[in-house]
C-alpha cells in the first residue's frame, strides 16, 4: 500500500517539508483556488506538481499522486441547464492531470455539504481534541437555529425535546460557534461566504429532489466521465457521503452497501471505483465495513483509514477515535486491501497493483494544540496514525506474503 498525505496548498499550516519528514512520498492534493465548475489547465497542474516537488536543498522527492477533489457543480448534482458545460469542464479537468500523470481522483456526490461535524474541538480525555459529530446539538442547529422549513416532520417528539433542551443549555456564543462548525463543511473555501440565509437557500434547491432523482443525476454525469476516465488511465474514486445518512433534508445516495452496490451495477466499467473511507461508512451503525470493503475490494482506489466510536444511546452521535480503537476493525480492513493488492499482481490485466491511503484526520495534540489547524489535519495526530497504520501494514505484509 502506498502512503499518502493530504496537503491543502502553500495556506497549509502543514508544510511540505513537514509531510517529507512524515515518510510518506505521496501527495494528496488539488487546485483549491480555482472556482467550481472551472476548467484545471494544464499549466495551474504543473505549476502545483513543481511546487511538490521542489527537491532544491536536497530535499526527498515527493509525487502529487491523489487529487482530492475535483468538486462536482451544484448544477450537476441538480440536473439544471448548464450542467452539460460543467460535466465537460470537469472532463477537462480530468484529462488534463492524466496527461499530467495524476491517475487516481477522489470526488463526491454530496449535495450543498460535504461533511458534517458538530464539534471541531471535542475533548478527550487523554486531553487531546478530536471531531465530533453529537446528534442533539446537530437537531438543536437544523430546528431553531437554521430553522429549516419542515424539518420538524423528520424527528420524533422526543428528538425535539431532547433538541429544545440542547438548544437551550447553549449560550450565544455556542450557537454561533456550532452553526460555524456545520458550515466549515462548505467545498473549499465557500464556508468564508455562507451565512444561514444562503446556507438555507443552497439547501431549498434540493427540496424537490428524491434519493432516486439525484441517483440519476450521479448516473448521467457518471455515464459522460468514466469512458473519458477509461480512455485516460483514469481511476475514478467516489468518496461516500459524511456522515452516511439524510441530514437537513438533503437526499444521500452513497451511504450503505445497497448504494454501492447500485453504483457499480449502473456504471460497471473498471474506471468507476471507490475511495473505502472507513470513518465515513463507519458512521452509520447498520453498516458492516468489513463486509463492504471486502466485498468491493476490486474496485477500492484509494483508502481513507480513520476510526469512529459511535455513541450506542442514539446510533448517530459518534467522535473521531484514534486510528486502531475504531468500532471498525481497522486490521481486518488493511488484510482485505493487502490481499486485494495482491489478487491485481496476479492478474495480467492489471498495470498497477497498489492501493494509495492516507492517515485520514488525526486528533489535535501535544504541540499541535498550540496551533492554528485546518479542523482533522494537524500534523502529529495524523503522524501517530500514519505511524500505526504503517506497523500494522508492515506486520500483515510479511504474514501473508
Amino acid at each position: 500500500m502506498l502512503e499518502s498525505w493530504r496537503w491543502f496548498g502553500p495556506s497549509d499550516p502543514v508544510s511540505l517539508d513537514d509531510v517529507r519528514q512524515t515518510g510518506a512520498q505521496n501527495v494528496v492534493s488539488a487546485l483549491h483556488d480555482v472556482p467550481t465548475g472551472e476548467v484545471w489547465t494544464t499549466s495551474k497542474i504543473e505549476h502545483h506538481q513543481s511546487v511538490i516537488n521542489n527537491i532544491k536543498g536536497n530535499r526527498l522527492p515527493l509525487n502529487w499522486s491523489v487529487v482530492e477533489s475535483i468538486p462536482v457543480h451544484e448544477d450537476i448534482k441538480l440536473a439544471r441547464k448548464d450542467c452539460e458545460t460543467y460535466i465537460g469542464n470537469w472532463i477537462a479537468s480530468m484529462e488534463n492531470l492524466a496527461k499530467s500523470g495524476i491517475k487516481t481522483i477522489c470526488y463526491n456526490f454530496m449535495p450543498v455539504i460535504d461533511w458534517t461535524r458538530t464539534d471541531l474541538n471535542l475533548h478527550l480525555s487523554s486531553g487531546a481534541f478530536a471531531l465530533g459529530f453529537d446528534q442533539r446539538k446537530f437537531s438543536a442547529f437544523d430546528l431553531f437555529i437554521l430553522r429549516r422549513p419542515k424539518a420538524r416532520d423528520e424527528y420524533s417528539d422526543s428528538e425535539i425535546d431532547e433538541a429544545r433542551g440542547a438548544f437551550n443549555n447553549m449560550s450565544q456564543d455556542e450557537r454561533d460557534q456550532l452553526t460555524s462548525n456545520i458550515i466549515r463543511g462548505l467545498p473549499g473555501g465557500m464556508s468564508e461566504n455562507y451565512d444561514l440565509k444562503n446556507f438555507s437557500s443552497a439547501l431549498a434547491n434540493y427540496q424537490n429532489i428524491s434519493p432516486a432523482e439525484l441517483k440519476d443525476n450521479l448516473h448521467n454525469f457518471l455515464s459522460q466521465v468514466v469512458p473519458r476516465a477509461e480512455g485516460a488511465g483514469v481511476k475514478l474514486a467516489i468518496h461516500p457521503d459524511d456522515p452516511p445518512r439524510k441530514l437537513l433534508g438533503l437526499p444521500r445516495i452513497v451511504s450503505t452497501k445497497y448504494d454501492l452496490d447500485e453504483l457499480f451495477s449502473r456504471e460497471p466499467n473498471p474506471a468507476n471505483g471507490l475511495t473505502l473511507c472507513v470513518g465515513s461508512l463507519g458512521s452509520r451503525a447498520d453498516n458492516d465495513v468489513v463486509s463492504m470493503a471486502k466485498h468491493h475490494a476490486s474496485r477500492t482506489f484509494f483508502a481513507h483509514l480513520r476510526a469512529v466510536r459511535i455513541n450506542r444511546a442514539d446510533n448517530k452521535s459518534f467522535f473521531e477515535a484514534s486510528h486502531l480503537d475504531g468500532d471498525t476493525n481497522i486490521i481486518k480492513i488493511l488484510r482485505i486491501l493487502l490481499i486485494e493488492e495482491q489478487r491485481r499482481r496476479l492478474d495480467d490485466h492489471t498495470n498497477e497493483n497498489e492501493i494509495f491511503f492516507r492517515p485520514d484526520h488525526g486528533h489535535q495534540m501535544m504541540d499541535d494544540m498550540a496551533k492554528t489547524v485546518n479542523p482533522g489535519y494537524s500534523a502529529i495526530g495524523r503522524l501517530k496514525g500514519l505511524a500505526e497504520l504503517r506497523g500494522a501494514i508492515r506486520a500483515l505484509s510479511e504474514e501473508i506474503s
